[in-house]
């Protein structure tokens, strides 16, 4: 049985590199979104510190997700943010209840 995946990824702009982290996020979200295993992925910007986003993910299962991590617009996504990130954490998480 295939397991829905979530993802929570956390990712702060270095504050001098906001708009280009967020302009390569905005990028992302069309191809990715057209990929038959994505589920929803939304992104989320902070209103108190514009230097951090959150992409929401589900995913039809976590070797789906592995698969879209080695695409081409992920690829570009980190070429294009290369030295602009502060911090990037993502957590893997599970339906629980």
């Amino acid at each position: 049985m295939t397991t829905q995946l979530t993802i929570v990824a956390r990712i702060e702009a270095k504050p001098e590199h906001t708009e280009r982290v967020r302009s390569a996020l905005i990028k992302l979200l069309e191809p990715t979104r057209n990929e038959d295993a994505c589920i929803n992925y939304d992104l989320h910007q902070d209103i108190n510190n514009p230097s951090l986003f959150l992409l929401y993910e589900n995913w039809k299962s976590r070797e789906l997700w592995l698969a879209h991590m080695e695409t081409q617009h992920i690829k570009a996504y980190a070429a294009a943010t290369e030295g602009a990130v502060d911090n990037f954490t993502v957590n893997e998480m599970s339906i629980t209840g």
